[in-house]
């Protein structure tokens, strides 16, 4: 059952103990020695251990009955539209079903699905603008989603830039899905935009609707985008060779997605691996789009890259929640005093053949989700999506 679907914060303090696992989102450490978190006003104000957080005042207590807690999964790329609904697949309730699966943040890659999409100058810079601020207002099932990234065309100038940043916009869309296609015109477009601190993604490998083209690594290494957009495609990769080239070739962000090629997307892991560089590395699900809307799409992806891709799935759990908070810079994303309160109750799924959560997520199953909080607000009970997990928390006091 969801809860609670307007833009609201809690105002009160909740805690939160007898936590099993807690889990802080940051690669570097991705285990915390912790049982215990306080939130108040939407944020966290404390983690430890039960004795040593000042309970006092509270008004909600949880108990995790030794589930494990994460920070709320970030999803890196979304096509929404308009609220919840999408007309790629004209399904309604999207973003609420994803939160179901523990995603608390989204990212738009480009409202590309919009009906008429204006591809005008003024058009799309009145598109990115409406966009923003209508998801500003309204998010669906608590979901925080970060919208109004416009597609950029031929034509535009360095105003253009300036006014979108006036306006509120922070993000561009997948660069490629425009008529700006080669390196040279997306590399001026990209240095306008983070001029005036507007991040950029590029589309990499081939096409994914019309108007879209073939990126290649030598466009994307000349446009220097911020983050290359699904590096294993969306949906069709590039060769491996060039997946590997972009991986060294500079040290922009590494998104893999559940809607690309699952060879390309493992290769681009171990690469980074390789490299040294698993903190560039962070997670979308590239929906909705003509595969549908996966609700589970990033749990899916961690479970993937834990399992087949032989990494230890905290690790994993911190790229698609850490690494892209501050990739993105997101006040969410990690579990630490003064980070947003998204948070995500897991536990090892019913009859999982895992010993424990990480276990279970290592050998490819995917965790039961009990709760979700975003910003300190319960959104939902155990997830109508996820199988049934084995622990979940209660509510003792509200």
């Amino acid at each position: 059952m969801a809860l609670a679907a307007g833009p609201e914060t809690q105002t009160g303090k909740m805690l939160i103990r007898n936590i099993g696992l807690l889990l802080s989102g940051k690669l570097e450490a991705p285990i915390l020695d912790a049982d215990t978190i306080v939130v108040a006003h939407g944020r966290i104000e404390a983690v430890g251990r039960s004795a040593d957080c000042d309970t006092e005042g509270v008004s909600i207590e949880i108990d995790a009955h030794g589930c494990a807690v994460s920070p709320g999964l970030i999803d890196s790329h979304v096509h929404p539209v308009l609220g919840d609904w999408t007309p790629r697949q004209n399904q309604f309730g999207w973003v609420e079903s994803s939160m179901n699966g523990g995603v608390t943040t989204m990212i738009s890659a480009g409202e590309a699905h919009w009906p008429g999409r204006p591809r005008d100058i003024i058009g799309l810079k009145a598109l990115a603008i409406t966009a923003q601020r209508s998801f500003a207002n309204f998010r669906p099932g608590g979901v925080k989603l970060h919208a109004g990234a416009p597609l950029i065309e031929r034509g535009m100038v360095e105003s253009d830039f300036a006014e979108l940043a006036a306006g509120g916009v922070t993000l561009l869309g997948e660069v490629g899905l425009g008529t700006v296609k080669a390196g040279y015109e997306a590399k001026q477009m990209v240095a306008w935009a983070r001029k005036y601190g507007i991040q950029s993604t590029i589309h990499t490998g081939g096409p994914s609707v019309p108007g879209s083209g073939y990126i290649d690594a030598d466009t994307v290494l000349e446009a220097d985008a911020d983050i290359i957009g699904h590096i294993n495609g969306g949906h069709t990769a590039l060769p491996l060779r060039q997946i590997r080239c972009l991986c060294e070739g500079c040290g922009r962000g590494i998104e893999i997605v559940h809607n690309g090629n699952e060879l390309a997307g493992l290769a681009a892991l171990r690469f980074a691996k390789e490299l040294g560089q698993m903190e560039r590395v962070i997670l979308g699900t590239d929906s909705p789009a003509g595969s549908g809307v996966q609700p589970l799409g990033i749990l899916r992806l961690i479970a993937l890259l834990s399992a087949v891709g032989d990494t230890p799935a905290e690790q994993i759990f911190a790229c698609a929640t850490g690494n892209t908070a501050r990739m993105r810079k997101l006040d969410c994303g990690m579990v630490e005093p003064g980070r947003a309160g998204d948070l995500v109750f897991m536990d090892r799924a019913q009859h999982s053949a895992g010993t424990d959560l990480l276990d279970s997520v290592r050998q490819g199953d995917l965790p039961g989700i009990g709760m979700v909080v975003i910003d300190g607000i319960v959104r939902c009970h155990r997830s109508r999506n996820t199988p049934p997990a084995e622990r979940v928390p209660e509510i003792l006091s509200a």
